[in-house]
């Protein structure tokens, strides 16, 4: 992806499901379950680059001691900091439960405060709490204000601190009701945890994979009743595992695709101190939305699924982009942005072959290792940011040949505007065609990624464009039809104009000024997409069909945030 966008964290619980001294006898490590999250982490570390974090919890911990241990990191390289702090501790060889969390700063302060796991701590074990989660709310003041009502004074409004004290309040009732006029007081049961999660969550509007443990034992994994956020589990007779990703279940226990399931939406996963393992239904099913974004960009394209649907979205563009370049075939070369739209090409370029056609292609943009520059003079920063990627030189036909160059998505383009046109028009072609695998986004995210403003989408820019001297007017006017938590204002303005002039509307503005290249901009469409990743139809950021009322919230909050001049964040 060319734009650089903030988006959904990794999170990973492993549970040994055997006494310790099993893990040592077979696989002659005192540390099996340390090294698996760490594996699991590892192997997601394209989920989270700000933060990093883990927890440890102990089966049978002495009075006196902790019964867990937490790590946190939010330098500059959060991750091995995390596993250099896992890797340097003595095991316990009461060590049972390990949660672990990588963090994208969508919102809040990069620093280690915010870095998951949260914890309620309390000397009882088992009103001990510990959360961690792959989320974003779009009801953070309603969760405030609900947990000011049940007689608590918060200290912070982060979603992450309301959740796990919210949760800690209900452990609170659920025991309190358990141990009255009782000593010793009891420990939950398998109802009363499920009770605490239905408690907890029932009328919380956002996305979310949150896993947890209790002091006593008890560990949760818990998906959204929209699947919006991803969870994938993992059970044999020695382990119980979490994680975001299927293939990081893969690598780190070496397990066949089929092995790993998907987390059903609306349910928990609930391990007992004991070990015993069920699946709850907490909520009434509802229409799956899974995150479209996770198969286009997010998640690894080694997962086998997502790798075949992202070939799936490259070959949809084929005939796109024929017609884009008028058929010459002959004098017209392929490339893409590195390196997340690379399958997609492979895709694009397989439909090609397949279809009788021999494409010239090759890596034309080259992305240089990320570096900073501190020069004060903007004119010297624009000119260092212009060449964060490099090019390949001899293989266009300066004069002659149309460059495609196909990227995964464009968000706000200020990228591909500043950086890899430029860089492309070097080359000398007589047209560059920027082909973008995924439709264009028209509307803020609110469910993970960083993209919850309006003003910074390059697509409404070129809506705003369109309409031209009305379109402040007319954006005010359907600002008075919200009113209704289901309705999506801006659709009716999108459908006053065909996509072939959207498209060329954003090819304009994607044009920096002395480019001698035509740019022309392909997208693909909403239908090939939900051809290509039948499984995931969460596609709100490219029709406005948001799966809860919070996402219209956030619609409209967008709205009145660009009228107001107002580019904050719009949950």
């Amino acid at each position: 992806m060319s734009d650089e966008i903030r988006h959904e964290c990794g999170v990973a619980l492993v549970r040994l499901l055997k006494p310790p001294l099993h893990y040592r006898a077979k696989y002659g490590t005192s540390d099996w379950g340390g090294t698996k999250l760490s594996l699991l982490l590892e192997k997601q570390h394209n989920r989270g680059q700000d933060g990093a974090g883990a927890a440890i919890l102990r089966a049978r911990p002495v009075p006196g001691e902790s019964a867990y241990v937490v790590f946190r990191s939010a330098s500059s390289t959060p991750l091995v900091d995390l596993l250099g702090m896992i890797a340097r501790r003595t095991p316990d060889d009461d060590e049972q439960t390990f949660l672990g969390h990588l963090r994208y700063a969508t919102f809040g302060k990069d620093d280690v405060a915010c870095c998951h796991p949260f914890v309620h701590k309390s000397s009882c074990l088992s009103r001990t709490l510990l959360l961690a989660g792959n989320f974003n709310l779009t009801d953070n003041r309603a969760l405030f204000e609900r947990y000011v009502a049940l007689g608590h004074h918060p200290d912070s409004r982060a979603d992450g601190y309301l959740l796990t004290q919210l949760m800690a309040h209900y452990l609170g009732c659920a025991l309190d009701a358990a141990t009255f006029q009782s000593s010793p007081p009891p420990h939950p049961s398998l109802s009363a945890i499920a009770g605490v999660l239905r408690a907890s969550l029932q009328n919380v509007d956002g996305a979310y994979t949150l896993c947890g443990m209790t002091g006593d034992g008890w560990c949760f994994a818990v998906r959204d009743p929209h699947g919006i956020r991803p969870g994938y589990v993992y059970i044999d007779d020695e382990v119980a595992v979490v994680a975001s990703e299927r293939p990081a279940i893969q690598a780190a226990f070496d397990v066949a695709p089929e092995g790993v399931k998907e987390l059903p939406p609306g349910a928990a996963l609930v391990i007992s101190p004991s070990g015993e393992v069920s699946e709850t239904r907490l909520f009434p099913s509802a229409a799956k939305r899974s995150c479209s974004f996770e198969r286009i960009y997010f998640s690894r394209a080694n997962d086998c699924d997502i790798h075949r649907e992202r070939k799936a979205l490259g070959a949809a563009l084929a005939d796109l982009i024929m017609k884009a370049v008028g058929g010459d075939f002959e004098h017209t070369f392929f490339s893409y942005i590195p390196n997340s739209a690379q399958v997609a090409f492979h895709g694009l370029l397989e439909k090609f072959i397949d279809d009788g056609k021999m494409p010239r292609f090759g890596q034309i943009a080259v992305k240089d290792a990320k570096f900073r520059t501190f020069i004060a003079d903007a004119a010297s920063r624009r000119e260092f940011y212009k060449h964060v990627y490099d090019v390949t030189y001899g293989l266009v036909r300066p004069g002659e040949d149309t460059l495609v160059v196909l990227d995964d998505s464009i968000v706000r383009g200020n990228t591909m505007k500043r950086a890899i046109l430029p860089m492309l028009d070097r080359l000398g072609p007589k047209r560059i065609v920027i082909a973008s695998s995924a439709p264009p986004i028209r509307y803020p995210d609110c469910y993970g990624i960083d993209m919850s403003t309006l003003c910074e989408l390059i697509a409404f820019k070129a809506l705003v464009n369109l309409l031209g001297e009305t379109a402040e007017m007319e954006l005010r006017q359907i600002e008075g039809k919200l009113s209704d938590p289901f309705v999506n204002p801006l659709a009716q303005l999108y459908a006053r104009f065909t996509p072939a002039e959207h498209d060329a509307e954003i090819a304009r503005l994607l044009t920096p000024p002395g480019l001698k290249a035509e740019v022309t901009v392909v997208f693909q469409t909403v239908e090939a997409l939900h051809a290509a990743c039948p499984g995931d139809t969460g596609d709100w950021y490219f029709t406005g069909d948001y799966p809860t009322p919070g996402g219209y919230r956030v619609l409209h909050t967008a709205l009145k945030n660009y009228l107001e001049k107002n580019d904050e964040r719009s949950y």
